[in-house]
C-alpha cells in the first residue's frame, strides 16, 4: 500500500508539469528563473539524501518532481523571467550559502533540512510573483504538486520526522503557492470592481 502512495505521489509529482509546460509555451506562465534553478539543484540533492537516510517508496515523489522542476528550469531560460534582481540575487546567495554548509558538514540530515529551508527561499520568489502577477503562473500545477507531497508523505508509512520533512514541505509550499495566486486574483477583481 505504501508503495501505490509512492507511486501516486511520483505520478503527481511529474504529470504537475505538463500544464505548467503547456502553458510556458502558450506564453500564459513566466516561471521565476531564480527558483526553478534553486529547486532543480535541491531536488538532485533531496533525492540522494532521502536514498542515504533509507528512503525506499518516497523516492517516487522526489525522482518525479526533480525531473519535472528540471524541464521548467530548462524552458525558464528562454521563456521565464527574473535571474537578477535583487531579490533573486539574495536567494540564490543564501542556496549558494547553505550549500556550502552542507558540504562541508557531509551529513545527510542537515542536507535535507538545508534543502527544505534553500528551497524556500526560492519559494518566496514565486509567492511573491504568483501574488503580484497571478495570471502569470498556472494554478493546477501547483495544486498536483502539493498534492503528490501529500502521497509522498503517505507513502513514508510510519513517523519518521526525517523522512517526512521533505513531502510535507512540499505539500504545505506549494499550497501557499496556491494561496498567493488565489489572494492576487481576488485582489485584482476587487480592484477591477472599485475602478468600474
Amino acid at each position: 500500500m505504501f508503495q501505490t502512495f509512492g507511486i501516486i505521489g511520483g505520478v503527481l509529482g511529474l504529470i504537475w508539469c505538463i500544464p505548467y509546460i503547456k502553458d510556458i509555451f502558450l506564453k500564459n506562465t513566466k516561471p521565476e528563473r531564480a527558483s526553478w534553478l534553486i529547486w532543480t539543484v535541491l531536488g538532485v540533492i533531496s533525492f540522494f539524501s532521502q536514498l542515504s537516510k533509507g528512503a525506499t517508496d518516497l523516492l517516487w515523489l522526489t525522482g518525479g518532481q526533480t525531473l519535472g522542476v528540471a524541464i521548467v528550469f530548462i524552458l525558464s531560460l528562454r521563456f521565464g523571467v527574473g535571474g537578477l534582481a535583487k531579490r533573486d540575487i539574495i536567494a540564490l546567495s543564501f542556496a549558494g550559502f547553505s550549500l556550502l554548509v552542507w558540504f562541508l558538514t557531509k551529513e545527510a540530515t542537515y542536507a535535507l533540512f538545508l534543502v527544505i529551508a534553500i528551497d524556500t527561499s526560492g519559494s518566496i520568489l514565486t509567492i511573491i510573483k504568483s501574488y503580484e502577477d497571478p495570471e502569470s503562473e498556472t494554478l493546477i500545477a501547483w495544486v498536483l504538486s502539493g498534492t503528490s507531497g501529500l502521497f509522498g508523505a503517505l507513502a513514508v508509512g510510519k513517523w519518521d520526522f526525517i523522512l517526512l520533512s521533505y513531502p510535507l514541505y512540499l505539500f504545505i509550499i506549494n499550497y501557499l503557492i496556491v494561496g498567493s495566486m488565489i489572494l492576487g486574483k481576488n485582489k485584482a477583481i476587487a480592484k477591477k470592481e472599485i475602478n468600474s
